[in-house]
């Protein structure tokens, strides 16, 4: 096999070689907060690989803060209270890369441990690190893919802030999807993106326009459960960085205007075992095993108590809307956009769900977490799958909702039995507290909206 083209990381004596010559001089150590943000240190080269690829350390307060890093109270975690003292970021010394966007640069994920050498159990990579194992001994491995949806505007992020976040406009003028010509002309953008992700190791597939003016969307290959989630954040960081170094913005709010239709990152799952698609039976109807049916019942059964973690601020929820492609019902179908849930690859080996729900601001951590806890709950129990929901499910009275707000989405994760068993309870409260406070941070803002209403007529 060619290899000379393929994406790939860099061993640790791959990175003190290129450190030794001068190829790299600058290592980012990065933990991802509860955001799916990308946080850490610059480090040089030289001291990484002599010292610090053993560890660093971090304010514990990055695990208990909101968008804005703001340290809210209410946390056990941590607070004033405590000194908000350190974290250890332990270096997976399996995840360094080259950041080819970046001169001289690579990069290293963390885990977040405590000083017991524990990890922290709210820290997003260890969330999903449980569920893993969990699915492990059970002796199946989650393949796992997210799609990742975006908006480019003209301007600079700089001229968008100065100018109050008012009168955006997006990089093209009309609906794109699928569109060459118009994708054509922000090559500027995903030409860069595309390469230098494949170069640092991260298995794009390819970008599309998507469904609005400006819209675009990520692919990236299939891949084991926590791969998945280490590519979906190194690439949302790329993005940025790189619109930025082109002098456009990006946003990945899910609804950046009322008008607009949403930006999505639907997760496709599937469960493999020895190497063979566990979700797979030749001789069902749709191509489906028992099993792929006690998932899919645990995942949709489930979904009101884990849409939090799908849907985390308070614009997650203005996106699920009739007739946007956002979903509204937690129902399954059968390649059908309009349900919470689709079956794709029905009768192959591909056969997989796709969970539709979740926004383009989820942490891929969190929400692939509580999709393989609920897809086990389901498997342990045995769960009995509907059967599929056919025709518009927007009008279809009888399905489930999918709760309508943060502060629906949070009582649910608040009282989630099945969450506080499978995550624990100091997690559930952890991000319980965080979807709280910024229920708290809206309630208290008064609103354009609310101004340009009521001003002269109330």
């Amino acid at each position: 096999m060619d290899t000379k083209n393929m994406p790939c990381t860099l061993s640790f004596e791959d990175l003190k070689t290129q450190t030794k010559d001068g190829t790299i001089d600058t290592v980012l150590v990065c933990m991802v907060d509860m955001q799916g943000r990308l946080m850490g240190k610059r480090f040089h080269a030289a001291n990484f690989v002599e010292t610090s690829y053993k560890e660093t350390h971090c304010c514990n307060y990055l695990l208990a803060t909101d968008l804005a890093m703001a340290t809210p109270p209410g946390y056990a975690s941590t607070s004033w209270q405590a000194g908000y003292g350190d974290y250890v970021m332990k270096p997976d010394l399996d995840t360094i890369r080259p950041v080819p966007w970046l001169d001289g640069t690579a990069m290293v994920l963390c885990d977040v441990l405590d000083h017991h050498d524990e990890p922290v159990p709210h820290s997003p990579r260890a969330v999903l690190k449980k569920q893993i194992a969990r699915l492990d001994e059970l002796g199946f491995e989650a393949m796992m893919a997210t799609e990742l949806e975006f908006f480019l505007f003209a301007d600079s992020l700089e001229a968008l802030r100065d100018g109050g976040f008012r009168d955006l406009k997006p990089i093209s003028g009309y609906n794109e999807d699928y569109h060459i010509f118009q994708t054509t002309k922000e090559e500027s953008v995903m030409r860069p993106l595309r390469n230098h992700l494949h170069a640092a190791g991260v298995p794009v597939e390819g970008t599309k326009g998507e469904a609005e003016a400006g819209q675009q969307e990520l692919n990236i290959r299939y891949s084991p459960a926590l791969d998945c989630a280490d590519y979906h954040s190194i690439a949302k960081h790329a993005i940025k960085e790189i619109a930025w170094q082109q002098g456009v913005s990006v946003t990945f709010l899910p609804k950046w205007h009322h008008d607009r239709v949403g930006s999505s990152s639907h997760v496709h799952q599937s469960l493999w075992k020895d190497g063979e698609a566990a979700f797979a039976d030749a001789s069902d109807e749709l191509g489906m095993s028992d099993l792929m049916k006690h998932y899919m019942a645990g995942l949709i059964a489930n979904a009101p108590d884990y849409t939090y973690f799908l849907a985390p601020y308070v614009n997650s929820y203005k996106r699920f809307a009739k007739g946007t492609f956002a979903p509204t019902k937690t129902v399954w179908s059968v390649d059908n956009r309009t349900a919470g849930f689709r079956l794709c690859g029905a009768g192959t080996k591909g056969v997989r769900v796709e969970c539709r729900i979740g926004g383009s601001d989820l942490n891929p951590y969190l929400a692939q977490a509580a999709m393989l806890a609920a897809g086990i709950k389901g498997i342990e129990d045995k769960m009995v799958l509907a059967p599929p929901t056919t025709g518009d499910v927007y009008e279809d009275a009888k399905a489930d909702d999918i709760p309508q707000t943060l502060r629906d989405a949070t009582d649910k994760l608040r009282g989630s039995a099945f969450l506080r068993e499978v995550m624990g309870d100091d997690v559930v409260d952890h991000y319980t507290r965080c979807a709280e406070w910024e229920q708290e941070e809206f309630d208290r803002v008064v609103t354009d909206w609310e101004i340009a209403r009521g001003f002269e007529q109330a």
